[in-house]
């Protein structure tokens, strides 16, 4: 996995060189000491793991996160353990808190490997036009033109099809990232929309599957112009 470090305490980042060195999976494209500049740099480079601290010069690494769009995985790395729920809210993958021993890394970077296997077989699945998810204890294969849509519970989401429904264990931002964005948009911080099962539209709310569906503000004029590109190809 490529990785780069946002950390501007110098005996932090060798920390972190040493340990990356030492695992030997890891390859470190960069160390930054500012997260503005590590802002241009992901522009151009294939990165798939971030070790950002939080209390960064300039901008710190919170804001940092909020401000970008499809970040890398992110393990964070801080002295102070006030920001670890924010932290999760922004999807990062773990949380390690300054001392922390080569093990905890290790801990930390399994779990983005798992994650990033995850990620990968659901590409191939969606690739042959299905997604395959965990329902209970079993393992369930659905049809992406089978989806209608998909609503958010907590942590989990509810996926909808013409004639059923499944409680999964994914985040709404894991499908609205993972979901082929020609066929599924986020139309609400609650949904994601299979757009060619989309009957109606207007400019508060749209119908799928006889289920009423509110549009938010932030979303509509992606929506809409999806929606009109659709029906000028039907």
């Amino acid at each position: 996995m490529n990785c780069i470090i946002i950390e501007d305490q110098a005996p932090a980042q060798r920390i972190l060189k040493r340990y990356i060195e030492d695992l030997g999976s890891l390859h470190l494209l960069a160390t930054f000491s500012d997260a503005i500049e590590a802002m241009s740099f992901l522009k151009t480079a294939s990165v798939d793991l971030i070790f950002l601290d939080i209390h960064l010069p300039k901008l710190s690494g919170i804001d940092f996160l909020k401000s970008i769009s499809n970040p890398p995985k992110v393990i964070l790395t801080t002295a102070f353990p006030d920001y670890a729920l924010e932290s999760y809210d922004l999807d990062v993958v773990d949380y390690l808190l300054k001392p922390f021993s080569f093990k905890r890394f290790l801990n930390a970077v399994k779990k983005v490997e798992r994650l990033m296997k995850k990620v990968s077989a659901s590409a191939e699945s969606i690739k042959a036009g299905s997604i395959l998810v965990k329902v209970g204890y079993d393992m369930v294969r659905i049809k992406l033109d089978e989806i209608t849509h998909i609503q958010a519970d907590g942590d989990y989401t509810n996926i909808f099809c013409r004639n059923k429904k499944y409680y999964v264990s994914h985040s709404l931002k894991y499908w609205s990232d993972t979901l082929p964005e020609e066929q599924f948009l986020q139309v609400h911080r609650s949904y994601v929309v299979n757009i060619f099962e989309v009957k109606k539209a207007s400019s508060n709310d749209v119908v799928v599957n006889n289920v009423i569906i509110p549009l938010g503000r932030v979303y509509k004029k992606k929506f809409h112009d999806a929606f009109l590109r659709v029906g000028h190809s039907s």
